[in-house]
């Protein structure tokens, strides 16, 4: 993995999070929103790389839009993971300051390529 690719190294990095929090929750018997959180904690990063691997900006812009989608789903589920008290609220706020930053650095790599196709 290039070491300057942050959106790489970021949406990486909080899907392993996603992972151990998903552990975590499985040990309380959270099964469902386990599942869910780690669906959509993994598949930003997941998408990031397919689209880094595409074949046209087109298709980059389309996965990195997936990504998009994932991480607003995963910064859902996060909230109701908080607000239904079923994790340490402390760890689940550090996840959602990843998701928005991670929201942050899609929604200008989107805007940009929008911007270079005008």
């Amino acid at each position: 993995m290039k070491k300057d690719n942050l959106i790489q190294q970021k949406s990486y990095q909080f899907a392993l999070e996603i992972i151990w929090l998903a552990q975590k929750l499985n040990v309380n018997k959270q099964f469902v929103i386990s599942t869910q959180i780690l669906k959509a904690g993994t598949s930003i990063g997941a998408n990031v790389e397919e689209g880094i691997g595409g074949q046209s900006r087109k298709d980059f812009s389309a996965k990195l839009a997936i990504s998009y989608k994932e991480a607003r789903e995963s910064h859902y589920w996060l909230r109701l993971i908080r607000d239904a008290k079923l994790h340490d609220a402390d760890e689940i706020n550090q996840r959602l300051l990843e998701c928005e930053e991670i929201l942050r650095i899609l929604t200008a790599i989107l805007n940009k390529v929008k911007e270079s196709e005008v």
